[in-house]
């Protein structure tokens, strides 16, 4: 059968003659008048969205966009002039035109984009031409449309155009619409001559600084989690930006301009349409997915679009990760286009001085078989790459070494010789040697990777990495793609090396300098995530990776050892940090068995606080940092001595004597032996291990402030700005319960547990120390009212004035954008991992009160908490929980376990 073929969309001239076929009749009837043209304008969208939707181009759907809003406004304006305004001999003075500009103005009228207008006058405003643009203005308004306008003279336009870049930009693309030719003409002439002619060194310097300032204010990566179609890194607003220069500089319509001046190749050329079309497919499902001018593309949007434009679920990888991947590389095409583009004409129409020395070939200083110009590597022969491909490593390797930037032109010719980059290549000694330079550089690594990245040379020379190139994962934790969040770690790696930031990471910066194997962690920062997208445990797909690179890479064979040692185990010193009980011995025993050496713990800390940092801007904070130093000192005992315990004893014995000592010199005396014995004698050996003495100091007058003045509960706030957090100290008699009501409380007051270390002392109260932060911006919270709300809430819960589960219950649903995540909840139960509690691992989603369902349902369970360590990675969550029985044994029997697993399932599953 032969193909339908697609029905014709809606234009101008069909548009205008349905709004003049109105007439006279028409307009005298405001009422019916808006209705009719309300059902001109939505019949005419509709059609364009159907035939968008149905596969229709994004650039046909704008430009028939556009189409009705010209025959729209081109009808209205006859109706007006003819019927309500009629001038039958309009003087010089009287005769105007329309035009339009923006986006508009370029016939790229997205679905929800503002119309913007300009009313071009003669050299004063007439009664006429307002009244006819007001007419005009409302009606589209009452449309609900939204219209930018402004009524200028050409005189007016000429002298805003000289002071401001933007309006400037406005009329390089103005469109006539309607009206006086001989004005539009004067404009288009005088624009020319005095706008344009001689000023194009300034337009371009102008156009590439605030292209900067843009992609500062929206978020200087093309990698975002949401990235912003239109203004960001690589988005729509970068390719409008080369339009511009073609237009202001060319005065070409198009880019083919760009192509006959050299600027392009074809294929350029070609790369441009691919992109843009791409791009602008995206905004245009944005718009009318979301109903509104949306150009953020938020996490909760991208699967149904990603399923609009026909990405489905692979093997290994979802739908919308696949459609994520085509938007960063689109994102990054466009990033090398505007590069090069853009150097181009700078360096083109670079102002010279007046008077300047003829400086004799000064300029071509060759290092390394390159010439340099104005601070750029630049080649002699565009075919040196497709002769020497080796040539290319050494471009980024000179580039970093000599801390010069690359020429665009040169880059360009990089592009040209990536099939230059075969197996010889990557088993060239020599070529690899290159690249190790690069990564390992004492300058900037991360800057020679990431150009190396961008201009698709990374990915080629080693084809693992190119796997993870624009790869994202649909979640809330991880802000970068997977090769922006590696090239973050190496940066971050060189500043701890660099002492930059020692205040932030001071274990870090102090054992960096210790290390021996230097070499071999730039490497594994290189490869730890690179087994990512291929299924199973990352961690031990990379470490095979890792096992078939380092000998490429020239590695020798115990530095190979080390590298896939750390890849394999990059994830495990972040795991027992954050999820199990840095008290409990068997916690380090465990995690000593598989790090073994005091070298590869050094290395294991660095790498860890690389990868956490380099997971996004909000993710590090003083409490991780504190818990992974305190993991560090307790292997590296562990490893010196042979025997975990051993340390612990004599931490113990320490702590008390520091408590002694400070109690008796305490300044009013209260504290005597007596007392002080007394008070030692009330808590177990497991208390003295997490404090320091100005900790046990505070606790120990806690108590005695409470007992001595009979309150039925103490309680004490502190902010630990380093740790990022908050800190309650509470003491209570305990009963069971007491930590639901507690985490209840907390989550009342938008705060969320982080850690938790629950002690009964031998006469039976609960002394527990928890830390926590703002459950949203994830830092302490330091506000002396919301802490008092806090109180006030915890005493209201213990004494049973509040019905939590009810005060709680509105609060279970995540923001809406987080509803697009579905997280499967596990309960895991693990008598191995302490010698003396069962240690629960909870995985779900996370929502406001989680905490507090979770220990209700091991109250009532018949579970009693001793310690809980609480991690977050964005919308998932992972609760550990230390317990034992109410008589005091682990929960072995199968019944109860299954029991235990299925109320914290029904409690995670809570919404």
């Amino acid at each position: 059968m032969p193909r339908a073929e697609a029905p014709s969309l809606p234009d101008a001239a069909s548009i205008r003659a349905a709004v003049q076929a109105l007439g006279v009749d028409g307009i005298s009837d405001f009422p019916a008048l808006l209705g009719a043209l309300k059902r001109i304008h939505d019949d005419a969208r509709r059609a364009i969205r159907d035939s968008f939707e149905a596969g229709g181009k994004a650039s046909a759907t704008v430009g028939a966009l556009s189409g009705v809003m010209d025959g729209l406004i081109q009808g209205l304006l006859d109706l007006a002039s003819a019927h309500v305004y009629p001038t039958p001999n309009p003087t010089k003075g009287e005769e105007f035109a329309v035009l339009a500009v923006g986006g508009y103005g370029r016939s790229e009228l997205c679905p929800h984009s503002d119309v913007d207008l300009l009313f071009l006058v003669p050299y004063k405003r007439t009664p006429v031409a307002e009244q006819i643009a007001e007419f005009v203005l409302y009606r589209l308004w009452d449309l609900g449309l939204k219209v930018g306008h402004a009524t200028r003279s050409t005189a007016e336009c000429i002298k805003l155009a000289q002071q401001d870049l933007s309006v400037s930009t406005a009329l390089l693309e103005a469109r006539p619409l309607w009206g006086d030719e001989g004005s539009i003409g004067e404009l288009r002439d005088r624009y020319r001559k005095e706008i344009v002619q001689g000023h194009e060194a300034a337009f371009i310097e102008a156009k590439l600084a605030e292209r900067d300032d843009r992609h500062l204010r929206v978020g200087d990566s093309r990698y975002l989690l949401e990235p912003n179609v239109k203004e960001g890194k690589g988005g729509l607003r970068d390719l409008h930006t080369l339009g511009w220069l073609a237009r202001f500089v060319y005065g070409a319509s198009d880019l083919t301009a760009l192509v006959q001046s050299g600027l392009l190749t074809r294929r350029d050329l070609a790369t441009f349409k691919r992109s843009h079309a791409f791009l602008l497919a995206v905004r245009c499902h944005l718009h009318w997915l979301t109903g509104r001018a949306e150009d953020r593309l938020t996490l909760d949007v991208q699967p149904e679009i990603a399923s609009r434009m026909g990405f489905r679920a692979r093997v290994r990888a979802k739908g919308v990760e696949r459609f994520m991947k085509r938007y960063y590389l689109a994102a990054r095409e466009v990033g090398n286009l505007t590069r090069i583009v853009c150097a181009a004409l700078e360096e083109q129409h670079r102002r010279r001085p007046k008077f300047a020395l003829p400086r004799f070939g000064l300029s071509r200083k060759r290092v390394d078989g390159f010439i340099i110009q104005g601070n750029r590597l630049a080649l002699d022969d565009p075919a040196t790459f497709q002769n020497e491909p080796v040539r290319i490593l050494q471009l980024f390797q000179t580039a970093d070494a000599r801390g010069l930037d690359i020429h665009p032109a040169t880059l360009a010719a990089v592009g040209h010789a990536l099939p230059r980059i075969d197996a010889a290549l990557r088993d060239d000694p020599h070529a690899n040697r290159l690249f190790m330079e690069i990564l390992t550089s004492r300058r900037d690594p991360a800057l020679g990777l990431t150009r190396m990245n961008e201009a698709g040379v990374l990915g080629k020379f080693v084809p693992d990495f190119g796997r993870i190139v624009a790869q994202m994962q649909h979640n809330l934790y991880h802000v970068y793609t997977t090769d922006e969040h590696t090239i973050r770690a190496i940066d971050i790696l060189r500043q701890i090396e660099d002492g930059r930031i020692g205040g932030e990471v001071p274990l870090a910066t102090e054992l960096f300098p210790k290390l021996l194997s230097r070499r071999a962690l730039f490497v594994a920062a290189f490869l730890h995530d690179i087994g990512k997208g291929r299924g199973g445990r990352h961690s031990e797909v990379g470490a095979t990776i890792a096992r078939r690179l380092c000998p490429r890479f020239g590695l020798a064979p115990e530095e190979t050892e080390t590298v896939v040692w750390l890849v394999r185990h990059h994830l495990l010193m972040s795991d027992t940090a954050f999820r199990r009980d840095l008290e409990d011995p068997k916690t380090i025993q465990d995690f000593v068995d598989v790090v073994q050496s005091p070298e590869r713990l050094k290395l294991l800390l660095v790498l860890t606080v690389c990868d956490i940092r380099a997971v996004g801007p909000n993710v590090w904070n003083g409490w991780k940092g504190q818990l992974l130093r305190e993991l560090h000192h307790e292997a590296e005992a562990a490893l010196q001595s042979g025997d975990p315990r051993g340390r612990r004893s004599a931490r113990t014995n320490r702590a008390k004597g520091e408590l002694e000592q400070a109690l008796l010199t305490a300044p009013d005396g209260w504290w005597t032996r007596e007392r002080i014995d007394r008070h030692i004698a009330r808590h177990d050996p497991r208390y003295w291990l997490g404090f320091s003495t100005e900790e046990l100091v505070r606790h120990a007058e806690l108590i005695r402030q409470t007992e001595s003045q009979a309150m039925p509960i103490g309680i004490d706030f502190r902010v630990d700005t380093f740790r990022d957090r908050s800190e309650l100290l509470l003491y209570a008699p305990d009963h069971p319960g007491l930590f639901m009501k507690v985490a209840g409380a907390i989550a009342l007051g938008g705060a969320s547990i982080v850690d938790a270390h629950i002690f009964t002392t031998t006469d039976g109260t609960a002394l527990d120390m928890l830390g926590f932060q703002d459950a949203e911006k994830h830092v302490a919270v330091d506000d002396p009212e919301r802490l008092q709300r806090i109180r006030t809430n915890l005493i209201k819960a213990l004494s049973g004035e509040i019905w939590l589960e009810k005060a709680l219950a509105g609060r279970r649903s995540l923001p809406a954008r987080a509803d697009v995540f579905r997280v499967e909840p596990r309960v895991l139960l693990d008598n191995n991992a302490s010698r003396t509690h069962t240690v629960i691992e909870v995985n779900g989603r996370d929502r406001p009160g989680l905490l507090f369902d979770l220990a209700k349902a091991l109250k009532e369970s018949g579970l009693v908490i001793s310690s809980a360590h609480i991690s977050t990675y964005g919308e998932r969550v992972v609760d550990v929980f230390y317990v034992k029985d109410v008589f005091g044994m682990k929960v072995t029997v199968r019944s109860k376990v299954m029991k235990v697993q299925k109320q914290l399932t029904e409690a995670l599953s809570l919404t």
